[in-house]
């Protein structure tokens, strides 16, 4: 149980806004003793005469403020708006506040379940943006992506709000619904999900055998049991005489940086750097391996909702370890936070970026994020729109990016409407009609409610589907090459 250990420090690789991230409790070397355990938030501020007078200004605003007032003024609401000013005022998306209530969310998360739509976002230029769902998620299902924008939940605008006070918005009881409205690059349009939240399960390592002797292991966040799962996961595969291993951290968010090392430590030769933190004086702390590599070749499978600690195990494994890295590049956070708690001394929480991390050759991911050695993207279908239910229905000699999305759907399931351009022409309508006998539908080869939810049902299904996932066979591909390469050899 972790909820009272609060006199550490809390070192972070990840922000997961939507379940308020899993953490570890650790100390890292060099980076323990900026503050010392239990020391009063503001008692560092008052070393010396600015730094007193300073404090004496935010004391005397607070008290103008509670005497002159026209309306009585709620203390609570004072104090946590002057932090958050503080925060924001960072410009930093990851170093944030918490309130008693924001805060108790986080420790929920910490144990290992919340509820929600369940999925990560950070806050840039005041805009939530989403850095993965959470896989098997009510998000995930909805068609929720990486780097989509957050406008609105159930009508209200999520735009220039605190990222912790969007979270709550987005959050809410298990079956309740929230009406989404998202900005996506490449449409248009904004588009709208209704997703029903539910308790998320924080299942974080699933593991499973192809054909040929290739191990796939998915991680879906690096929290605190994730690297016992992980070597528990690993050893029954290697025990079935594994061949090659795929990692897959699609969409995955980061997490806990112990839990990371200890993972790469599985791969990367004792005495190579895994990862490095870099200070804000520049004075850098290597985590130098204390495992040793595997016989057989290793593959990373990421994408652009792979982030933070996803990173490091990405960056670790290919320059260290010789791995290959599959898909899509990663989303870029390269920063590190410690998070307080028991100095704000009310059950509020302050998170602070504390110093960045670099990969073993030294690179700064940071917005930038990792290329894959090979790139490969999924089929369109896979990122498709869903479509506007209260523009229905589609119909003959239309034209919208709703009939595209339809379009893209219909060919993602192999009904060949020969065009995905928005035009609704007689092949639509053929393929339409040929869809809606399929399921049993009438075939008016119009798209009604009906039709619409069916066609993002069958999508979805079919993306579930391994068979169709052009990522995963590509890794899989790529290590029984490199497996068949090393037998080969003399």
């Amino acid at each position: 149980m972790m909820k009272k250990r609060s006199a550490l420090l809390l070192v972070i690789v990840g922000l997961l806004g939507g379940s308020l991230l899993t953490l570890v409790l650790m100390t890292y070397p060099g980076i323990a003793n900026q503050t010392t355990p239990g020391e009063g938030l503001l008692a560092s501020v008052t070393g010396n005469t600015q730094q007193k007078n300073d404090l004496k200004k935010i004391e005397t605003a607070m008290d103008l403020i509670s005497s002159n007032y026209y309306k009585d003024v709620d203390q609570t609401k004072l104090i946590d708006g002057a932090i958050n000013g503080m925060m924001e005022s960072l410009g930093d998306p990851y170093s944030n506040y918490m309130g008693q209530e924001t805060a108790a969310q986080f420790e929920e998360s910490i144990e290992g379940s919340f509820t929600g739509i369940g999925a990560e976002v950070s806050s840039q230029d005041g805009n939530v943006i989403v850095v993965s769902p959470i896989k098997g998620s009510p998000a995930e299902k909805a068609g929720i992506r990486a780097k989509d924008m957050i406008m609105s939940v159930n009508g209200e605008s999520l735009q220039g709000l605190e990222l912790n006070k969007a979270v709550n918005k987005i959050r809410g009881p298990k079956g309740s619904e929230a009406k989404v409205q998202v900005k996506r690059a490449g449409s248009s349009e904004l588009i709208e999900f209704v997703i029903v939240r539910d308790d998320i399960d924080l299942e974080t390592v699933y593991a499973h055998m192809e054909d040929g002797g290739i191990g796939v292991i998915a991680i879906t966040q690096f929290s605190l049991n994730t690297g016992d799962r992980f070597k528990e996961e690993l050893a029954k595969l290697e025990k079935q005489n594994m061949k090659g291993l795929v990692i897959d951290v699609r969409n995955d968010p980061g997490g806990v940086l112990q839990v990371v090392i200890d993972i790469a430590e599985q791969f990367v030769p004792k005495g190579k750097v895994i990862v490095q933190v870099e200070d804000k004086n520049g004075k850098k702390e290597q985590s130098k391996s204390n495992g040793s590599a595997k016989a057989y070749p290793v593959t990373v499978l990421m994408n652009k909702g792979s982030a933070s600690a996803s990173e490091i195990l990405a960056g670790a494994l290919q320059q260290s370890a010789g791995a290959k890295l599959i898909g899509e590049n990663s989303f870029g956070k390269g920063t590190v936070q410690t998070s307080y708690d028991k100095q704000m001394g009310d059950g509020s929480l302050l998170k602070i970026t504390i110093a960045k991390w670099l990969t073993p050759n030294g690179d700064w991911i940071h917005e930038k994020g990792i290329k894959p050695d090979i790139a490969v993207d999924q089929p369109d279908y896979f990122s498709v729109a869903p479509i506007n239910k209260e523009k229905l229905p589609l119909k003959y000699d239309s034209n919208s990016t709703d009939v595209k999305s339809a379009q893209t759907m219909l060919r993602g399931l192999d009904f060949k409407p020969d065009r995905v351009d928005g035009y609704y022409d007689q092949k639509t309508e053929e393929a339409v009609k040929a869809f809606q006998k399929q399921k049993g539908i009438q075939a008016t080869g119009q798209i009604d409610e009906k039709t619409a939810e069916s066609l993002e049902a069958a999508l979805i299904e079919r993306i579930a589907n391994p068979q169709y996932d052009a990522q995963l066979k590509r890794a899989i591909e790529n290590v029984s090459k490199d497996n068949s390469s090393a037998v080969s050899k003399p």
